[in-house]
């Protein structure tokens, strides 16, 4: 085989795989037909794992006595900061299931990150302030995101086959891990999901 027949055949090859990846795009609304922002989006393929890649760092500020962002997702394996921007001190904890951590009384930054190793919705709250409440949803799959003011995640170059769509917001009943759905991928996807209970 000549060398131009070669790269012929990997460009072929490459196009193929482009061609397969598709994009989903899910609009998430109430049951009154509202958009919802903070909607948290994953596709789980529902048959070998696709193991997510950690995110090289992320973090969860206090800033108005307010976790910002309120919601937040991220990867199996990521290790989340936790800055304090306010004048007074915090004190961070969950008592999740998916994890269970505090950082007690702090300013500025505190002196590590803390490492999300398992999925689920973690809860987050403060000793010293009742009223802050915040959520880091644990993804475990490549294909997550959380919707805007627009109620809408794009997800992109997700293979073909078949998966379990879970899709989760504050509003749900706690201990939850989101509404699921089955989804066949075979090529670009629009789907809407409209979640029961969520009011706004």
């Amino acid at each position: 085989m000549t060398g131009r027949a070669t790269l012929l055949l990997i460009a072929a090859a490459v196009l193929a795989d482009a061609a397969a990846a598709a994009s989903v795009r899910v609009t998430v609304l109430n049951p009154a037909g509202n958009l919802l922002s903070d909607a948290v989006v994953m596709l789980e393929p529902t048959g070998a794992r696709v193991a997510p890649k950690p995110l090289a760092s992320a973090e969860v500020g206090q800033q108005d006595k307010r976790f910002q962002p309120q919601v937040a997702v991220v990867p199996v394996g990521t290790r989340v900061d936790f800055p304090n921007r306010d004048t007074v001190r915090h004190h961070v904890y969950s008592v999740s299931e998916a994890k269970r951590f505090e950082i007690k009384l702090y300013v500025g930054r505190p002196e590590k990150p803390v490492l999300f190793d398992k999925p689920g919705v973690v809860v987050l709250g403060c000793n010293i302030h009742d009223s802050m409440l915040g959520w880091i949803v644990v993804a475990d799959t490549p294909w997550y995101g959380r919707s805007g003011a627009d109620g809408v995640v794009q997800l992109s170059e997700v293979p073909a086959g078949s998966y379990r769509l879970r899709t989760w917001h504050p509003v749900l009943p706690a201990g939850g891990f989101g509404v699921e759905q089955a989804l066949v991928v075979a090529g670009d996807a629009e789907v809407l999901v409209r979640l029961p209970g969520a009011a706004r």
